[in-house]
C-alpha cells in the first residue's frame, strides 16, 4: 500500500517539475544575474600580512619569570590595545595617506573606527608568534601599513618591558599583604564557626545518628515498659473494682434502698471506686461510650453531694467501713500493687520525657547538619580559593622581585619580524564562488517555491487518485488529451520562443563572466 502512495507521489512532483521548468530557469537565471551584479558592485578588499615572533630572554626563564604562552597571550592583548589606540592609528593615517575621501565626509572618530575593523590580530597555537593581518582597497597602501603596525608593535613593546616589571612587583606585594589580611580573617571565621556549631557539623552526623538510634531504642523500650505497666495496672483496677462491686452489691442485697447512701462505706470510698471504674473503662472504650457518660453522671452526682455530708461520715460507717476494708486483704494489696506500679509509670515516664529530649536535641543537631555542611562547604571553598591564590601570590611576588632586577641590568624578551607584508595580488573580498554558489541556491528556492505556489491556487484534476480523493465514487478510465494540430503547432512555437530566450539569457551571461575573467574584475 505504501509503494502504491509514493509512485504517484513521485509522478507529481516530476509533472510539476516539467510544467513549471519555465517559471523555475527564470528564478535561477535571475538569480544568478542578480549575484554577478551584487558581486561587480562590491569593491574589492585586499589583504596583507606581518608574521612576528617573541623572543624570550638570554637568561634562564625558568628560574627568572617565565613568558610562557599565556603571558605571551596577554602581552599581545595589551599591545595590540596600544598600537590600535585612536592616538596610533590617527599617526599612521596621517603618514600613509589613508581614507582622504572619508576624513572629508565623516568625523575623524569614525574613520578611525573603520581602519580598527580593518586590523586582526592571530596568534598561533604554540604562542610563539602572531600575525598582523590588514584589510583595505588599495594593495600598495595595504602592505605599508601592515608593516607599520608591526613596527609599532616592536616599539611599544620595548617600552612596555621597561614599565612592567616595576609595576608588577608593586602590585603583587600589595596583593600579597590584602590577601595574607583575608586569609587570616576567614581562617578566625572557620575556627569560631566550627567551635559554635560542633555537634552540628557534618563529621558529627554518624556519631549523632548512632547515639539518636540508641536513644530511639531506650525510648522504645521505656513506652514498651509504660504500656505493659498500664495493662497490668488496669488489670489491676479490674479486679479492684470487681471486688468492690461484689462487696457493694452484698450491701445493696441487705439494704432496701438503692441510692448512693446505701452502697456501704463512706461517700469518698464510693467516689473512689467510681473513678476507678471510669478509669477502667477508659482504656477500654472511647470517650463518648454510655457506659463513660453513665460513670461521669454518677461520679458527677456523688461529687456534689460529698462536700454536703460532715467530713469523714458517720462514726459507724467509718468504723464499719474500716473493718471490711482490714478484712478483705486482698484489695490492699491489689491497690498496694496500683500505687507501686503507677510509681513505676511515672519514673518510666520522667525517664522517657528526659529521652525524648535528648532525642529531640540529636535529632536537631542532625536535621541542621545539611545546612551546616552547606554552609561549611562555603567557608571552606572560599578558604580554599583564598589559600590557591595566596600561594600563587607568594610565587608571583618572588618572580617579580627576580624579574624587576633582570630588567633593571639588561632587555628581556622582545618581537622580531619573521616575515614582512607582502603586497597582494588576490582580493579576499567578495568571494566570487560564495556569491554565486548563494544566488544559485536562492534561485532555485524560488523557483521551487514559486512553483508549489502556483501549484496550490491550481485546482486542476491531473491524477485518477487526486480524484478519487476528492470523491467518493471509483474512477473506471482516463481519457488522454488528443490536442489539435493548431495547438499542437502554438505549442511547438511557445517552447522554442522560451527556449530561445533562456538560452540567449543564459549564453549572455556565460559571455559576461568570460569578459569579466578576462578583463580581471573577477577573480576566483
Amino acid at each position: 500500500m505504501e509503494e502504491t502512495q509514493q509512485v504517484p507521489k513521485m509522478m507529481q512532483w516530476i509533472d510539476i517539475a516539467g510544467r513549471r521548468k519555465a517559471l523555475i530557469t527564470t528564478f535561477i537565471l535571475a538569480a544568478l544575474t542578480i549575484g554577478l551584479g551584487v558581486y561587480l558592485s562590491q569593491p574589492k578588499v585586499f589583504q596583507s600580512d606581518s608574521l612576528l615572533s617573541y623572543q624570550q630572554q638570554m637568561v634562564n626563564t625558568g628560574r627568572m619569570l617565565p613568558d610562557d604562552n599565556s603571558q605571551l597571550k596577554d602581552i599581545v592583548s595589551t599591545l595590540t590595545q596600544i598600537v590600535t589606540s585612536r592616538t596610533s592609528l590617527e599617526r599612521i593615517i596621517a603618514n600613509e595617506k589613508l581614507f582622504e575621501k572619508e576624513r572629508k565626509e565623516l568625523p575623524l572618530e569614525d574613520v578611525v573606527e573603520g581602519m580598527r575593523s580593518n586590523i586582526e590580530i592571530i596568534t598561533s597555537k604554540n604562542g610563539d608568534t602572531f600575525r598582523i593581518v590588514y584589510m583595505g582597497n588599495d594593495p600598495v597602501k595595504v602592505v605599508r601599513v601592515a608593516n607599520a603596525l608591526a613596527a609599532r608593535f616592536i616599539e611599544e613593546n620595548m617600552k612596555y618591558r621597561e614599565l612592567r616589571a616595576s609595576e608588577t612587583s608593586a602590585y603583587t606585594e600589595e596583593e600579597l599583604e590584602m590577601a595574607k589580611k583575608m586569609l587570616d580573617g576567614k581562617e578566625v571565621v572557620m575556627r569560631d564557626y566550627k567551635l559554635q556549631f560542633y555537634n552540628e557539623m557534618p563529621d558529627q552526623r554518624e556519631v549523632n545518628m548512632s547515639r539518636l538510634i540508641s536513644l530511639q531504642n531506650h525510648d522504645q523500650s521505656r513506652q514498651e515498659s509504660i504500656q505493659n505497666l498500664e495493662r497490668t495496672r488496669a488489670l489491676l483496677r479490674d479486679q479492684i473494682a470487681t471486688r468492690k462491686e461484689l462487696m457493694q452489691a452484698k450491701q445493696e442485697s441487705s439494704s432496701p434502698s438503692g441510692d448512693v447512701a446505701s452502697w456501704g462505706g463512706s461517700p469518698q470510698d464510693k467516689l473512689e471506686r467510681l473513678r476507678t471504674e471510669l478509669h477502667a473503662l477508659e482504656l477500654k472504650y472511647k470517650e463518648h461510650h454510655p457506659k463513660i457518660k453513665s460513670l461521669r453522671s454518677k461520679i458527677a452526682k456523688l461529687e456534689q453531694s460529698v462536700p454536703a455530708e460532715p467530713d469523714g461520715g458517720s462514726p459507724a460507717a467509718q468504723a464499719g467501713s474500716g473493718a471490711k476494708e482490714q478484712d478483705d486483704k486482698t484489695l490492699v494489696a491489689l491497690e498496694l500493687q496500683v500505687k507501686d506500679i503507677t510509681f513505676s509509670i511515672e519514673k518510666l515516664t520522667k525517664e522517657k520525657q528526659e529521652i525524648d529530649g535528648l532525642t529531640k536535641q540529636y535529632d536537631k543537631w542532625i536535621s541542621a547538619a545539611p545546612v551546616r555542611e552547606a554552609e561549611w562547604s562555603a567557608l571552606t571553598r572560599e578558604y580554599g580559593e583564598l589559600k590557591r591564590h595566596y600561594d600563587f601570590l607568594v610565587g608571583q611576588n618572588l618572580q617579580a622581585g627576580s624579574a624587576l632586577n633582570l630588567e633593571r641590568k639588561q632587555r628581556g624578551s622582545q618581537f622580531k619580524i619573521e616575515d614582512s607584508a607582502q603586497q597582494p595580488v588576490k582580493p579576499v573580498k567578495p568571494d566570487f564562488l560564495k556569491i554565486m554558489g548563494i544566488a544559485l541556491l536562492l534561485g532555485s528556492g524560488a523557483g521551487v517555491a514559486g512553483a508549489l505556489l502556483f501549484e496550490k491556487t491550481n485546482t486542476t484534476f491531473r491524477f485518477p487518485e487526486q480524484l478519487e480523493a476528492a470523491f467518493p465514487f471509483e474512477v473506471l478510465c482516463t481519457v488522454p488529451n488528443l490536442p489539435l494540430k493548431a495547438e499542437i503547432v502554438r505549442q511547438r512555437v511557445m517552447t522554442t520562443t522560451v527556449t530561445v530566450f533562456f538560452l540567449t539569457w543564459a549564453s549572455a551571461i556565460v559571455a559576461a563572466l568570460g569578459v569579466l575573467w578576462t578583463q580581471g574584475r573577477i577573480i576566483v
